[in-house]
């Protein structure tokens, strides 16, 4: 069975692109774990690198750093950063926050997914420490604060496209997710208070 029969050539081949980019999209969306593998294996939202230590290199030239935070529409957490932008050298390390809070009365799981602006920074940002890609569970009333430690590759400045980029924006989305098991357990065994009238209070008759 051939798929979109009546269209040929080129526009065929650009229909069946947008398509594959639709489904995949929807299959993102519908699956966290797929999303984060989907970004992971091709660099969709710009791909970040990951670092053991800041760099060796720190250049006199700046770049900012802008942090954005949303949540998807099933997430009952409020989650922002704790600071909107910095200003930084390239190569020297940033530590940036993000503060995340549960008002439920209940344990909630969630995992975030991120996203870096422009695409062709994604390449230069390299993170030390980051919450995404984690499993993060928030008690009841609980909030946190999240670090995310980072600089910015200074081979940024002789790459072609690379080198006019001035301003990067990382930004994270906390989804909802399954309770771990160990979580499940402890709320089913939680201890319940009872209350047992006095003994004289018991009426015999």
């Amino acid at each position: 069975m051939k798929l979109f029969p009546n269209i040929q050539g080129p526009q065929r081949t650009l229909v069946q692109l947008v398509g594959v980019v639709v489904v995949m999209g929807a299959l993102s969306w519908a699956s966290v774990p797929f999303y984060n593998w989907f970004c992971k294996v091709t660099g969709f939202g710009g791909i970040t690198n990951t670092a053991e230590a800041g760099s060796d290199v720190i250049l006199d030239q700046t770049i900012t750093v802008r942090f954005d935070a949303s949540i998807d529409r099933d997430m009952p957490w409020t989650f922002k950063p704790a600071q909107r932008e910095m200003t930084l050298r390239i190569g020297e390390t940033g530590l940036a926050f993000y503060e995340a809070h549960n008002p439920l009365d209940v344990p909630v799981a969630g995992q975030a997914a991120y996203n870096v602006t422009p695409y062709e920074a994604g390449v230069f940002f390299d993170k030390i420490e980051c919450f995404c890609f984690t499993e993060q569970v928030l008690q009841p009333g609980e909030t946190v604060m999240m670090p995310v430690s980072f600089f910015v590759d200074p081979a940024i400045v002789d790459d072609r496209e690379g080198q006019y980029i001035h301003t990067i924006t990382l930004g994270y989305t906390f989804y909802q997710i399954d309770l771990p098991e160990e979580e499940v357990q402890a709320a089913l065994v939680a201890p319940t208070t009872l209350t047992t009238a006095p003994q004289d209070a018991i009426d015999t008759n």
